[in-house]
Protein backbone atom coordinates (compact mmCIF):
# COMPACT_ATOMS: atom_id res chain seq x y z
CA UNK A 1 0.00 0.00 0.00
CA UNK A 2 1.30 3.56 -0.96
CA UNK A 3 0.88 6.56 2.07
CA UNK A 4 -1.37 8.77 2.30
CA UNK A 5 -0.62 12.32 2.52
CA UNK A 6 -2.58 14.96 4.28
CA UNK A 7 -2.14 18.81 3.33
CA UNK A 8 -2.92 21.76 5.55
CA UNK A 9 -2.18 19.39 8.20
CA UNK A 10 -2.53 21.70 11.10
CA UNK A 11 -5.48 22.58 10.11
CA UNK A 12 -8.80 21.97 11.29
CA UNK A 13 -9.74 19.31 9.07
CA UNK A 14 -6.69 18.27 8.47
CA UNK A 15 -5.49 17.62 12.09
CA UNK A 16 -8.44 15.67 13.36
CA UNK A 17 -8.07 13.54 9.51
CA UNK A 18 -4.73 12.79 9.90
CA UNK A 19 -5.04 11.19 13.70
CA UNK A 20 -8.17 9.07 12.14
CA UNK A 21 -6.16 8.30 9.21
CA UNK A 22 -3.04 7.11 11.61
CA UNK A 23 -5.94 5.23 13.71
CA UNK A 24 -7.24 3.20 10.80
CA UNK A 25 -4.16 2.47 8.67
CA UNK A 26 -1.20 3.16 10.71
CA UNK A 27 1.22 6.10 11.89
CA UNK A 28 3.76 4.70 9.52
CA UNK A 29 1.31 5.13 6.28
CA UNK A 30 0.27 8.77 6.83
CA UNK A 31 2.50 12.14 6.23
CA UNK A 32 1.38 15.54 7.36
CA UNK A 33 2.69 18.40 5.03
CA UNK A 34 2.02 22.49 6.07
CA UNK A 35 3.70 25.74 5.78
CA UNK A 36 4.65 26.30 9.46
CA UNK A 37 8.38 24.68 10.37
CA UNK A 38 8.63 22.16 13.64
CA UNK A 39 10.00 24.48 15.85
CA UNK A 40 7.24 27.18 14.98
CA UNK A 41 4.14 24.47 16.39
CA UNK A 42 4.54 22.37 19.41
CA UNK A 43 1.31 20.61 18.06
CA UNK A 44 3.30 18.65 15.24
CA UNK A 45 4.47 16.50 17.94
CA UNK A 46 5.16 12.69 16.44
CA UNK A 47 3.89 12.94 13.39
CA UNK A 48 5.23 12.06 10.19
CA UNK A 49 5.70 15.58 9.27
CA UNK A 50 7.20 17.36 6.25
CA UNK A 51 7.56 21.50 5.77
CA UNK A 52 5.84 21.87 2.81
CA UNK A 53 4.07 25.31 0.73
CA UNK A 54 2.15 23.53 -1.41
CA UNK A 55 3.11 26.44 -3.90
CA UNK A 56 6.36 25.23 -4.04
CA UNK A 57 6.10 22.27 -6.80
CA UNK A 58 9.24 20.59 -6.73
CA UNK A 59 9.26 20.56 -2.75
CA UNK A 60 5.65 18.73 -2.94
CA UNK A 61 6.35 16.43 -6.10
CA UNK A 62 9.22 15.36 -4.32
CA UNK A 63 7.50 14.59 -0.93
CA UNK A 64 4.76 12.40 -3.14
CA UNK A 65 7.37 10.63 -5.13
CA UNK A 66 9.65 9.77 -1.70
CA UNK A 67 6.96 8.38 0.13
CA UNK A 68 5.00 6.58 -2.29
CA UNK A 69 1.94 8.52 -1.79
CA UNK A 70 -1.53 6.69 -2.77
CA UNK A 71 -3.83 9.21 -2.08
CA UNK A 72 -3.42 12.90 -1.48
CA UNK A 73 -5.94 14.80 1.02
CA UNK A 74 -5.83 18.11 -0.13
CA UNK A 75 -6.88 19.83 2.64
CA UNK A 76 -4.31 23.46 2.73
CA UNK A 77 -6.96 26.53 1.86
CA UNK A 78 -7.74 30.28 2.83
CA UNK A 79 -11.09 30.20 4.10
CA UNK A 80 -14.23 32.23 3.69
CA UNK A 81 -13.70 35.68 6.00
CA UNK A 82 -10.06 35.56 5.56
CA UNK A 83 -10.01 35.08 1.48
CA UNK A 84 -12.51 38.38 1.48
CA UNK A 85 -9.32 40.43 3.50
CA UNK A 86 -6.83 38.82 1.19
CA UNK A 87 -8.31 37.79 -2.58
CA UNK A 88 -4.90 37.63 -3.90
CA UNK A 89 -3.50 34.74 -1.13
CA UNK A 90 -6.81 33.33 -1.22
CA UNK A 91 -6.58 32.21 -5.03
CA UNK A 92 -2.82 31.80 -5.12
CA UNK A 93 -3.48 29.10 -2.18
CA UNK A 94 -6.87 27.36 -3.38
CA UNK A 95 -5.94 27.52 -7.09
CA UNK A 96 -2.88 27.01 -7.79
CA UNK A 97 -1.94 25.13 -4.95
CA UNK A 98 -4.88 22.70 -6.03
CA UNK A 99 -3.18 22.99 -9.85
CA UNK A 100 0.15 21.95 -8.28
CA UNK A 101 -1.90 18.59 -6.97
CA UNK A 102 -3.34 17.80 -9.29
CA UNK A 103 -0.80 17.70 -11.80
CA UNK A 104 1.46 15.68 -9.61
CA UNK A 105 -1.77 13.43 -9.02
CA UNK A 106 -1.47 13.18 -13.08
CA UNK A 107 1.96 12.17 -12.89
CA UNK A 108 2.25 9.91 -9.95
CA UNK A 109 -1.08 8.07 -10.64
CA UNK A 110 -2.47 9.07 -6.99
CA UNK A 111 -6.23 9.82 -5.98
CA UNK A 112 -6.74 12.77 -4.69
CA UNK A 113 -9.50 13.76 -2.22
CA UNK A 114 -10.53 17.96 -2.45
CA UNK A 115 -12.67 19.96 0.21
CA UNK A 116 -15.45 21.89 -1.87
CA UNK A 117 -18.22 23.87 0.11
CA UNK A 118 -21.80 25.39 0.32
CA UNK A 119 -19.56 28.45 -0.64
CA UNK A 120 -19.73 27.65 -4.08
CA UNK A 121 -23.54 28.31 -4.31
CA UNK A 122 -24.78 32.56 -4.31
CA UNK A 123 -27.72 34.17 -3.86
CA UNK A 124 -29.45 32.69 -7.05
CA UNK A 125 -28.99 29.36 -5.77
CA UNK A 126 -32.50 27.78 -4.46
CA UNK A 127 -32.01 28.05 -0.86
CA UNK A 128 -33.87 25.23 0.44
CA UNK A 129 -32.93 21.56 -0.03
CA UNK A 130 -30.76 23.56 -2.39
CA UNK A 131 -30.32 20.30 -5.07
CA UNK A 132 -26.64 18.60 -6.12
CA UNK A 133 -26.85 20.15 -9.14
CA UNK A 134 -28.35 23.82 -9.79
CA UNK A 135 -26.80 27.03 -10.64
CA UNK A 136 -23.62 28.24 -8.99
CA UNK A 137 -22.71 31.91 -8.93
CA UNK A 138 -20.76 32.52 -5.61
CA UNK A 139 -19.85 36.03 -4.88
CA UNK A 140 -17.36 35.52 -2.56
CA UNK A 141 -13.75 34.90 -3.75
CA UNK A 142 -13.66 31.80 -1.45
CA UNK A 143 -16.75 29.96 -3.34
CA UNK A 144 -15.09 31.46 -6.40
CA UNK A 145 -11.74 29.53 -5.50
CA UNK A 146 -14.10 26.76 -4.98
CA UNK A 147 -16.26 25.60 -7.66
CA UNK A 148 -13.18 26.43 -9.95
CA UNK A 149 -11.29 23.68 -7.56
CA UNK A 150 -14.48 21.40 -7.96
CA UNK A 151 -13.98 21.91 -12.06
CA UNK A 152 -10.78 21.58 -12.21
CA UNK A 153 -11.26 18.49 -10.17
CA UNK A 154 -13.53 17.15 -12.58
CA UNK A 155 -11.27 17.61 -16.07
CA UNK A 156 -8.25 16.07 -14.51
CA UNK A 157 -10.73 12.88 -13.83
CA UNK A 158 -11.82 13.08 -17.46
CA UNK A 159 -9.01 14.13 -19.38
CA UNK A 160 -6.11 12.28 -17.36
CA UNK A 161 -8.00 9.93 -15.44
CA UNK A 162 -7.08 11.01 -12.21
CA UNK A 163 -9.51 9.78 -9.76
CA UNK A 164 -10.66 13.06 -8.08
CA UNK A 165 -13.23 12.99 -5.41
CA UNK A 166 -15.06 15.93 -3.05
CA UNK A 167 -17.09 16.74 -0.74
CA UNK A 168 -19.07 20.15 -0.42
CA UNK A 169 -19.37 20.79 2.98
CA UNK A 170 -21.63 22.69 5.53
CA UNK A 171 -20.09 25.07 8.22
CA UNK A 172 -17.99 22.21 10.65
CA UNK A 173 -17.46 22.34 14.22
CA UNK A 174 -14.88 21.02 16.09
CA UNK A 175 -13.82 21.48 19.55
CA UNK A 176 -9.77 19.88 18.77
CA UNK A 177 -8.45 22.37 16.42
CA UNK A 178 -9.78 25.78 16.67
CA UNK A 179 -11.84 27.32 12.92
CA UNK A 180 -9.52 29.60 10.47
CA UNK A 181 -11.83 32.58 9.80
CA UNK A 182 -14.85 30.44 8.24
CA UNK A 183 -17.75 32.01 8.09
CA UNK A 184 -19.71 29.62 10.29
CA UNK A 185 -16.88 29.77 13.18
CA UNK A 186 -19.42 32.04 15.59
CA UNK A 187 -20.85 27.88 16.46
CA UNK A 188 -17.15 26.76 18.05
CA UNK A 189 -16.69 30.24 19.82
CA UNK A 190 -19.79 30.12 20.92
CA UNK A 191 -19.44 26.51 22.92
CA UNK A 192 -16.07 27.79 24.39
CA UNK A 193 -17.56 31.46 25.50
CA UNK A 194 -20.18 29.32 27.46
CA UNK A 195 -18.61 27.30 29.60
CA UNK A 196 -15.81 30.26 30.12
CA UNK A 197 -18.18 33.36 30.18
CA UNK A 198 -21.82 32.09 30.08
CA UNK A 199 -22.21 34.94 27.62
CA UNK A 200 -21.78 35.32 24.02
CA UNK A 201 -21.72 37.93 21.47
CA UNK A 202 -22.67 36.62 18.10
CA UNK A 203 -21.19 38.07 14.11
CA UNK A 204 -24.58 37.11 12.62
CA UNK A 205 -28.02 37.39 13.01
CA UNK A 206 -30.05 35.40 15.71
CA UNK A 207 -31.95 33.81 12.34
CA UNK A 208 -29.91 32.95 10.19
CA UNK A 209 -29.90 29.51 9.28
CA UNK A 210 -27.22 27.48 7.60
CA UNK A 211 -26.06 24.24 7.43
CA UNK A 212 -23.30 22.81 10.01
CA UNK A 213 -21.71 19.59 10.95
CA UNK A 214 -19.81 18.08 13.36
CA UNK A 215 -16.29 16.88 12.57
CA UNK A 216 -16.93 13.27 13.41
CA UNK A 217 -19.56 12.98 10.70
CA UNK A 218 -16.99 15.30 8.33
CA UNK A 219 -13.93 13.45 8.95
CA UNK A 220 -16.05 9.43 8.64
CA UNK A 221 -17.54 11.13 5.67
CA UNK A 222 -13.86 11.69 3.63
CA UNK A 223 -12.82 8.35 4.76
CA UNK A 224 -15.83 6.73 3.43
CA UNK A 225 -16.01 8.63 0.24
CA UNK A 226 -12.02 7.88 -0.47
CA UNK A 227 -13.07 4.14 0.18
CA UNK A 228 -16.04 3.93 -1.99
CA UNK A 229 -16.63 1.69 -4.76
CA UNK A 230 -15.07 4.04 -7.76
CA UNK A 231 -17.54 3.16 -10.66
CA UNK A 232 -21.05 3.69 -8.24
CA UNK A 233 -19.65 7.27 -8.15
CA UNK A 234 -21.25 9.74 -10.47
CA UNK A 235 -21.22 12.90 -9.00
CA UNK A 236 -17.84 12.52 -7.41
CA UNK A 237 -15.80 16.22 -7.51
CA UNK A 238 -18.50 17.81 -5.52
CA UNK A 239 -21.23 16.07 -3.25
CA UNK A 240 -23.74 17.63 -1.28
CA UNK A 241 -23.95 16.40 2.27
CA UNK A 242 -25.48 17.63 5.07
CA UNK A 243 -26.51 16.83 9.05
CA UNK A 244 -28.82 19.89 10.31
CA UNK A 245 -29.74 23.11 9.26
CA UNK A 246 -29.45 25.29 12.10
CA UNK A 247 -29.26 29.15 13.17
CA UNK A 248 -27.32 30.86 16.08
CA UNK A 249 -29.94 30.94 18.57
CA UNK A 250 -30.76 27.33 17.94
CA UNK A 251 -27.45 26.36 18.63
CA UNK A 252 -27.69 28.83 21.95
CA UNK A 253 -31.21 26.92 23.20
CA UNK A 254 -29.43 23.71 22.77
CA UNK A 255 -26.34 25.15 24.91
CA UNK A 256 -28.89 26.39 27.29
CA UNK A 257 -30.51 22.80 28.15
CA UNK A 258 -27.17 22.39 29.96
CA UNK A 259 -25.72 25.71 31.13
CA UNK A 260 -29.10 27.45 31.59
CA UNK A 261 -27.59 31.02 32.32
CA UNK A 262 -25.99 31.20 28.80
CA UNK A 263 -26.84 34.47 27.50
CA UNK A 264 -26.15 35.38 23.62
CA UNK A 265 -26.32 38.84 22.10
CA UNK A 266 -25.77 39.49 18.82
CA UNK A 267 -23.74 42.55 16.71
CA UNK A 268 -23.85 41.96 13.23
CA UNK A 269 -20.48 41.80 11.13
CA UNK A 270 -22.01 42.94 7.86
CA UNK A 271 -19.13 41.26 5.47
CA UNK A 272 -19.56 37.59 7.11
CA UNK A 273 -23.51 38.14 7.35
CA UNK A 274 -23.33 39.16 3.61
CA UNK A 275 -21.68 35.83 3.08
CA UNK A 276 -24.06 34.07 5.19
CA UNK A 277 -27.23 35.19 3.53
CA UNK A 278 -25.68 33.98 -0.17
CA UNK A 279 -25.35 30.67 1.10
CA UNK A 280 -28.34 27.80 1.44
CA UNK A 281 -30.53 27.43 4.40
CA UNK A 282 -30.11 23.50 3.92
CA UNK A 283 -28.62 20.54 1.46
CA UNK A 284 -30.23 17.86 -0.68
CA UNK A 285 -27.35 14.96 -0.31
CA UNK A 286 -29.22 12.34 -1.99
CA UNK A 287 -26.78 11.87 -4.46
CA UNK A 288 -24.25 11.05 -1.26
CA UNK A 289 -26.60 8.66 0.32
CA UNK A 290 -27.11 6.81 -3.11
CA UNK A 291 -24.40 6.41 -4.60
CA UNK A 292 -21.70 5.52 -1.37
CA UNK A 293 -23.90 5.37 1.77
CA UNK A 294 -23.59 8.90 3.50
CA UNK A 295 -25.57 9.16 6.48
CA UNK A 296 -24.58 11.67 9.46
CA UNK A 297 -24.70 9.97 12.90
CA UNK A 298 -24.87 13.41 14.92
CA UNK A 299 -27.94 16.43 15.39
CA UNK A 300 -27.81 19.18 17.17
CA UNK A 301 -28.49 18.09 20.95
CA UNK A 302 -25.96 15.34 20.39
CA UNK A 303 -23.59 17.72 19.00
CA UNK A 304 -24.13 20.01 21.95
CA UNK A 305 -23.45 17.64 24.71
CA UNK A 306 -20.14 16.31 23.24
CA UNK A 307 -18.82 19.51 22.89
CA UNK A 308 -19.27 20.74 26.13
CA UNK A 309 -18.30 17.84 27.44
CA UNK A 310 -14.64 17.53 25.13
CA UNK A 311 -14.19 21.48 25.63
CA UNK A 312 -14.74 21.11 29.41
CA UNK A 313 -12.12 18.98 29.96
CA UNK A 314 -9.88 20.27 27.70
CA UNK A 315 -9.91 23.86 29.19
CA UNK A 316 -9.38 21.80 32.49
CA UNK A 317 -5.99 20.65 31.02
CA UNK A 318 -4.98 23.44 29.18
CA UNK A 319 -6.41 26.20 30.90
CA UNK A 320 -8.96 29.08 30.52
CA UNK A 321 -7.63 30.87 27.56
CA UNK A 322 -10.50 30.60 25.29
CA UNK A 323 -11.15 31.67 21.68
CA UNK A 324 -13.52 34.69 20.95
Amino acid sequence: MGKLLVTGVLGQIGSELYQALVNRYGIDNVIGVDVKSEVECSEIGSMNYNTVDVLDFFKLRKVVFDYDVEIIFHLAAILSAVAEKNPQLAWKININGLYNILEIAREKKCAVFFPSSIGVFGPHTPKVNTPQITIQRPITVYGITKLTGELLCDYYFNKHNVDTRGLRFPGLISYKTLPGGGTTDYGVFMYYAAIRDGKYRCYLRRNTRLDVMYMPDAIRAIIELMEADSDKLVNRNAYNIAAMSVTPEDIANSIKRKINEFEVTYKVDKQRQNIADSWPDSIDDTAAREEWGWKPRYDLDAMTDDMLEKISKKLKMEGSNVPR
